[in-house]
């Protein structure tokens, strides 16, 4: 069959799914991967085909304008996260967002980036799977242009998450809100946008275009707090792009060894200024004293912004986290999901500080699970930082939970085999669309 890949247009979420490509081209299939022409080279770089769809402006130019829009909105001092609460409960019981709630974060959130992520490359992407006739569609979550295009052309499709579906809810928490609105009130923008794209190509507005026809989710059970019967469970896999191996990484650790680092993409978006140098450098003079190897992951420039490195302390630019973090004993990150899947995958206890919008949740799930801690980015200084990595070296209980979620992890269904599930879901698909038609 042919497989259509459209990833959201960043680095780190294709490399999400590289493995699952390789997985489905190595068992026969045709895949093809599209994006935005500056995602190419990491598309080709993983040995994949990739078609060039939306604009040609570069990483730098689409951050500039993006860091704009987050300046504008934190002077108007708008937060999506305000009053949401309820949105990151993960009891079964938790109390839904109100209209307000739920329109204020689709408005300014959700809506404005799928725009400017997707509008672009729609007529672009929709014409070359009329031209290719893909037969199966996987989107990266928010990368609804794949959505439409799969229905352009009658694919089956599914939508790939990269964290914990905060997205699912709030749609979930949206619809049932709109239902008990007078008529003349039931504004949809996702909808009127979807549907509007839909009309162009010849198709119907369904929900199938916001969450997909089945939802492929890679974290384990304690990251799913409403399960769903068409998710389908995959076990991550750590694609790290091209990478070397440090020689250092073949020698024992001389001490308990703790990686910290923010993201190889640090250039190329918001967690450049998650942690300022000088609080980095706090942080440094805070845990000179432990007895560990602290590995961190800076770039040379903020690297040469550093006043002193501590002699347990080695800078890198980069590491391969597949290779290093089987040699740690914790990790401490901004929850991205490259790093939250590693850090699970390998059983590594994991200190995570971030203000990324899906990070409650995740944050919440986490602790309940026990294997591990969080701190918003304000909170991180030298002595919170230093409290937080003696716990999670000292605390058997959080070593122990970190080690039976890999195991978890390690007992879902590898990409191969999910590769075969989707062949059949693909031939279930074509029998019902067939059966319909008659």
């Amino acid at each position: 069959m042919r497989v259509l890949i459209v990833p959201f247009p960043w680095k780190t979420h294709l490399f999400n799914l590289v493995p699952l490509a390789w997985s489905l081209q190595t068992a026969g299939h045709e895949v093809r991967v599209a994006g935005w022409p500056d995602v190419l080279d990491a598309v080709t770089g993983a040995g994949l085909m990739g078609i060039g769809v939306g604009p040609g402006e570069t990483p730098e130019v689409r951050k500039r304008r993006d860091q704009r829009k987050t300046a504008r909105v934190a002077v108007a001092g708008k937060s999506p996260h305000d009053g949401l609460d309820p949105l990151f409960d993960v009891r079964p019981d938790r109390k839904r967002l109100s209209w307000e709630q739920v329109t204020r974060v689709f408005d300014d959130l959700v809506l404005p980036q799928a725009r400017r992520s997707n509008d672009s490359m729609m007529d672009d992407l929709v014409e070359f799977a009329r031209e290719w006739q893909p037969d199966l569609v996987l989107w990266g979550a928010k990368a609804f242009a794949g959505a439409v295009a799969a229905a352009a052309v009658g694919a089956a499709h599914a939508r790939v998450l990269y964290s914990v579906d905060v997205y699912t809810r709030m749609r979930e928490d949206f619809l049932h809100a709109k239902a008990l609105r007078p008529p003349e009130e039931r504004v949809d923008g996702l909808r009127d946008w979807l549907a509007g794209w839909a009309g162009k190509y010849g198709c119907e507005f369904s929900e199938d275009l916001v969450n997909g026809q089945f939802t492929i989710d890679s974290l384990p059970e304690a990251f799913r707090p409403d399960p769903r019967p068409t998710t389908l469970p995959v076990q991550y896999v750590p694609y790290n792009g091209p990478s070397v191996v440090p020689r250092w990484l073949g020698e024992r650790p001389r001490a308990p060894r703790v990686l910290m680092t923010f993201g190889d993409s640090v250039n190329d978006g918001p967690a450049q200024h998650l942690l300022p140098v000088e609080r980095i450098q706090e942080i440094l003079d805070s845990v000179a004293d432990l007895e560990m190897e602290l590995i961190l992951t800076l770039p040379p420039d903020s690297q040469r912004r550093l006043r002193e490195v501590p002699a347990n302390t080695r800078l890198v630019e980069s590491v391969p986290l597949s290779e290093i973090l089987p040699t740690c004993a914790a990790m401490v990150h901004h929850g991205g999901t490259w790093s939250f899947g590693c850090a699970l995958r390998y059983g590594v206890p994991q200190l995570l500080i971030s203000r990324a919008f899906d990070v409650p949740l995740k944050l919440r799930c986490l602790d309940r699970t026990g294997a591990g801690l969080s701190m918003k980015p304000a909170e991180a200084d030298g002595p919170q930082v230093r409290a937080a990595l003696v716990r999670l070296l000292e605390d058997a209980a959080i070593r122990a939970n970190a080690q039976r979620l890999r195991q978890e992890v390690l007992a879902m269904p590898a990409p191969n085999e999910l590769a075969r599930t989707l062949e059949d879901l693909v031939v279930a698909h074509r029998a019902g669309a067939a059966s319909a038609a008659r």
